[in-house]
């Protein structure tokens, strides 16, 4: 008996063994562990020809339109992680993490989750046949068209479907938006903004991974690592070219100006900073020397006022929501800016600062606009509330 047991316990062996070939096969490794491996050779050949500038090498790994949509990005790094293959007899789907930096703005690289289609030749080599964002991601500009480039004194300018002159407007918005930002907040930042422009409303849903309905009506958003320091990847300001069409040269200097202005607070900006004060602030900065008075600037507000429906207290971060009510979000935009408005004409300017980077170095919601009303103004939460509304009925009641 137990010798027949060790027989059958060596035959299962066998077995085992017998299965494990089969399933590596020859070259002792697994199937997906070699197209992996190929797939991951093929794509750093891509990104080497996308850095050497060489579409000729690039189109031999497939897909040549793809270098021609991107050929005049400036870019510091670009660099494929392979993380997935699903081959599939000469087809296969692969999962990458695509990193790379533009040349004299990020500081550290943009990683984005990317989807690759590839085909394999007669020879065995395999090629992309096609890449995409992958899941729920963002599109990347170049995804939707060949991108066109314009560079600022204080600027980059990216853009699909536009024309020269056009980004050449928003260069120049742009490089009078750092100086008055600089002005107002100080020099310790990039002083540089990146800005994308797609060629529509759809294209900068895509961008952002959102419907377009969220974004109706805005006419730029801007995105960036909250707390992001000087290691960060640039934020990138992205326009609706639709809204943006329908301001005029005020409107359009304040929203580059607005934007900017969250390019230079990122650093302070964090989980501990409600939205009435950042997008406040931006406001602030925004309008700041326009001239432009309290009824030309908050009119949804000022109705409230006017018709006895003051806010009861400052805007929630919820009231900010781009897909509720448009007079709701204007209400909430124009009671951060009035907020941050009033400190600075009570307190003064250096205290407004003051202020937002106070609520920051909180770092966490609860308590930090307490305590930074209390160590940098000198007042509470309720009081401040009253005075606001004071505020509110003699600038727009």
């Amino acid at each position: 008996m137990a010798g027949r047991g060790r027989a059958r316990d060596s035959g299962a062996v066998g077995l085992a063994v017998l299965l494990l070939v089969l399933l590596v096969g020859c070259g002792g490794r697994p199937a997906t562990d070699t197209a992996r491996a190929e797939v991951q050779r093929v794509l750093d050949r891509r990104a080497a020809a996308v850095l050497a500038h060489d579409p000729a090498a690039h189109a031999a790994t497939g897909d040549p339109a793809a270098y021609t949509r991107l050929r005049a990005v400036p870019l510091a790094a670009w660099s494929y992680r392979v993380t997935a293959v699903r081959p599939g007899g000469d087809e296969a789907a692969a999962d990458a993490e695509l990193s790379y930096r533009i040349e004299g703005h990020d500081r550290a690289p943009v990683t984005v989750a990317r989807t690759l289609r590839l085909t394999r030749d007669g020879a065995g080599r395999w090629a992309v046949a096609s890449e995409r964002p992958a899941g729920k991601a963002g599109q990347q500009l170049w995804d939707q068209g060949t991108v066109s480039v314009v560079r600022g004194t204080h600027s980059l300018v990216l853009g699909v479907g536009q024309s020269g002159v056009l980004l050449r407007t928003f260069a120049g918005l742009a490089d009078r938006a750092v100086p008055a930002v600089s002005q107002a907040w100080g020099t310790d930042w990039a002083r540089q903004v990146v800005v994308l422009v797609p060629k529509s409303l759809d294209g900068m849903a895509a961008l952002l991974g959102s419907p377009a309905s969220s974004y109706r009506g805005i006419a730029a958003v801007t995105t960036g690592e909250t707390g992001g320091g000087p290691d960060a990847p640039a934020d990138r300001v992205i326009v609706n070219p639709e809204a943006y069409a329908m301001l005029g040269p005020v409107g359009r200097q304040v929203v580059l100006t607005h934007e900017t202005t969250h390019v230079a607070t990122r650093s302070d900006t964090n989980a501990a900073t409600p939205l009435w004060l950042s997008e406040g602030y931006a406001d602030w900065v925004g309008y700041r020397g326009t001239g432009r008075t309290p009824d030309e600037a908050a009119p949804e507000l000022q109705k409230a006022v006017r018709e006895a429906r003051l806010p009861g207290e400052l805007p929630s971060d919820g009231d900010f929501g781009f897909a509720g009510d448009a007079a709701r979000l204007a209400r909430a935009y124009e009671g951060g800016w009035t907020a941050c408005r009033m400190i600075a004409d009570r307190w003064g300017e250096e205290k407004l600062d003051a202020f937002y980077r106070a609520v920051g170095e909180h770092g966490k919601r609860p308590g930090a606009v307490e305590e930074a009303l209390g160590s940098v103004l000198g007042t509470t939460l309720e009081d401040f509330t009253a005075e606001w509304h004071r505020y509110l009925r003699e600038e727009l009641g």
